[in-house]
């Protein structure tokens, strides 16, 4: 660990910025972020004197020269350094090098494979039919009606509010949407290594194959698995179905019919969609994207979408032909899942590279026989622009800092036998170098200060702490059955309150109609005397806030069964949770995306939470005040998150920056701290008070447990300022 103090040039301006070499370059470009708004992804930092070189990683900032110069990637870099010039020259040999193995592989290919196209055909043709199944209206409504439409368009509407897209347009929604779809579908479905026995639902073990049955063959299933019960040893069949009609019954499979069922899901619900095939046995989806103006990966196995490098990068698979099928066509989409295009090369020894487009494209007439001359033409141009993305992305490196997982599907053995357990059984989805997010959580800070109304009513009431407890538990309950209801015309009846707790109730309106007003509800009379709570405004932000308040009264409960003294001099931390700083900026040293994000420490709710699956011992995250406002920090909160107790943080040291983030100073440290429950919020009060802040940064030391897991995370984390 050592200091040094920089003197940073940008344009025409000139920082100085002190630098602790043990935070690491991520920290120091968000510092740089703060004074310049270059984001960290898009800066470029290089020597400005003698030693010009490129800032690439830790180590240059422990031995460049303490003069630098910053410019944004999207501008035009004066520099022209012998440095530079280097890397560009080592990253144009190693091109040189891939164009080469490219080249003697086709050679290869040419002399080693025959023109007869026999065996691709035959291995493509019979998913022509298949897909085409996914056409029929009969199959689309029958998998329709076993979706939950309206929780998923709440949960993708949420999502984008989460994202401050409080008015998204169609192709956002329809976006969303299918996101929600997949991550429904990959709770819904079933992975089978082997069935439970039909007879006592114990464990089986494989006995071979059996014939197929008329009723089995009616569904495609042509091969049908056996299993024997290791307890009664009844045989139990597998029947491996191909009609995706049967499968929304069965609602299991392995790779095949998780694919073949999940395509015909995303079709039923007017997605242009695509089954992938890969030669080297697995299936997954493609659907065309309007909001991202493209084809996206989709893998319902994974419930993982658009990383099409999972099985290079991740599974280390050995790709050669991977073949997209649609009712309007059928393409070779191999160079979307490669960066080593060469070594993909070597090994298609099927069919040479003419013959394959040969094929394909006779496929692709015979789909689109049919076709009106204007349809044709737009699907001709979309194919052109395709065929140019995939060849443009061939040699991209933009993925490098993201994290791809081994395969998570299927049992550990048969995983490790087909060498697709990746380099970390536990890797996931994750990215180190992560991007500046903005917390849309402003109306978290708005419910905790609307509860302030409610503590106010009980003292000025004289309502005992027991009876307060009784009446919040009460809310909990009317507005848990409110959630129940649907998003769009949510209401609830006092009524449905026992008697015995209905005049409380109604004793309690006036003081949680301001909470109410804050997550868009309202009280409403009826004709007949009885009172409602119904929607005052967006369904999405009653949605997006009802967890909030269901989290706030879960803590206002806890801390009122642990308050002596109930009163007005109760009211402040961790009561009353005021002056709640909100807004900001965060990034973080890494992050588990999508639901292990930065943000999600920060929007009040308890089943997200940020992780970071490399924190376990040592990470850090900065968070930048909205607007560059100063606060006095007078306390912060951190809740422990759902699961792993070995992950929580242990040893931390929480600082503060005047300047943005250029320099910081001490603010609190903790040492050996143990959360011994899930969802358990402490409170940290600020001893050396009358430091103002613009940015905070917490450097996580070490969790619970270093030796049995890499990961931190956290369930939340909340700042309070001593005002707002």
């Amino acid at each position: 660990m050592a200091a040094r103090k920089f003197s940073v040039r940008h344009r025409d301006s000139t920082f100085d910025v002190d630098y602790d070499t043990a935070d690491g370059l991520e920290v120091f470009r968000f510092q740089l972020f703060s004074l310049t708004s270059i984001p960290p992804e898009e800066q470029k930092i290089i020597g400005d004197d003698d030693d010009q070189r490129l800032v690439s990683d830790d180590s240059d900032l422990v031995t460049i020269s303490d003069k630098l110069k910053i410019v944004s990637i999207n501008e035009e870099i004066a520099s022209d350094s012998g440095k530079e010039k280097e890397e560009l020259l080592k990253s144009d040999e190693e091109l040189a090098r891939m164009f080469q193995a490219e080249e003697e592989a086709l050679l290869f290919q040419q002399h080693a494979v025959g023109e007869n196209s026999g065996q691709f055909e035959e291995t493509v043709h019979p998913y022509i039919s298949k897909v085409l199944m996914y056409e029929d209206p009969i199959r689309q409504e029958a998998a329709k009606k076993t979706v939950p439409v309206e929780r998923l368009e709440e949960k993708s509407l949420v999502s984008l509010a989460r994202e401050g897209n409080f008015k998204p347009s169609k192709t956002e929604q329809d976006h969303a949407f299918l996101l929600q779809l997949l991550f429904w579908f990959k709770q819904m479905f079933r992975w089978v290594d082997a069935p439970p026995c039909d007879g006592c639902s114990n464990e089986t073990v494989r006995q071979g194959m059996g014939t197929p049955l008329p009723s089995e063959i009616q569904y495609g299933a042509t091969r049908v698995e056996l299993f024997r019960c290791k307890v009664c040893s009844k045989i139990t069949r597998f029947p491996r179905y191909n009609d995706p009609l049967k499968l929304v019954e069965t609602k299991r499979g392995r790779c095949g019919e998780w694919a073949n069922c999940f395509t015909l899901y995303c079709r039923a619900f007017g997605y242009e969609s695509r089954l992938i095939l890969d030669f080297t046995d697995h299936v997954w989806t493609e659907c065309f994207s309007q909001s991202l103006g493209r084809w996206m990966h989709l893998d319902p196995c994974e419930g993982i979408y658009d990383r099409p490098l999972l099985y290079e990068k991740g599974w280390n698979k050995k790709l050669n032909y991977v073949i997209a099928i649609s009712k309007d066509g059928v393409f070779d989409v191999t160079k979307r899942y490669t960066r080593k295009w060469h070594e993909v090369l070597s090994r298609r020894n099927i069919a040479t590279e003419q013959t394959v487009s040969a094929v394909l494209a006779e496929m692709t007439r015979e789909c689109r026989r049919s076709f009106a001359s204007e349809t044709l033409s737009t699907l001709e141009d979309r194919d052109k622009c395709e065929r140019e993305a995939m060849e443009r992305d061939l040699y991209s490196t933009d993925d490098a800092p993201v994290s791809l997982p081994g395969r998570q599907s299927g049992d550990k053995e048969w995983r490790i036998s087909r060498s697709e357990i990746g380099s970390d059984d536990n890797c996931s989805l994750s990215c180190s170098s992560c991007p500046v997010r903005v917390c849309i959580d402003e109306h978290v800070t708005i419910i905790y200060n609307a509860f302030s109304s409610v503590l106010s009513h009980f003292v000025e009431n004289n309502v005992p702490k027991s009876g307060a407890i009784e009446l919040l538990k009460i809310l909990k309950g009317i507005l848990g059955d409110l959630k129940k209801s649907p998003y769009k015309t949510r209401r609830v009846s006092l009524n449905s309150v026992p008697n015995n707790g209905q005049k409380i109730v109604h004793q309690l309106l006036p003081s949680i109609g301001h909470l109410l007003h804050v997550i868009s509800l309202k009280s409403e009379l009826n004709t007949d005397g009885r009172v409602d709570i119904v929607l005052a405004g967006d369904p999405v932000k009653t949605s997006l806030s009802l967890p909030v308040v269901f989290k706030a009264l879960d803590d206002m409960i806890h801390d009122l069964n642990n308050c002596d003294n109930f009163g007005k001099g109760s009211f402040s931390l961790p009561l009353l949770k005021l002056n709640r700083i909100h807004s900001g900026s965060v990034l973080a040293s890494g992050e588990e995306f999508p639901f292990g994000i930065v943000t999600s420490a920060f929007d009040g709710t308890r089943p997200s939470k940020w992780e970071e699956p490399n924190g376990a011992r040592g990470c850090w995250i900065i968070y930048k005040v909205a607007d560059n406002k100063m606060h006095e920090l007078v306390a912060y909160e951190l809740m422990s998150a759902n699961d792993a107790p070995e992950r929580d943080p242990m040893d931390w040291v929480l600082n503060g920056s005047n300047d943005g983030g250029s320099s910081w100073h001490v603010l609190d440290k903790q040492t050996s701290q143990m959360f011994e429950n899930r969802f358990q919020r402490k409170t940290f009060k600020i001893k050396s008070t009358g430091f103002l802040s613009n940015a905070f940064r917490f450097k996580f030391l070490k969790v619970r447990d270093v030796n049995s897991t890499s990961r931190m995370q956290i369930g939340s984390i909340d700042l309070y300022a001593s005002r707002m």
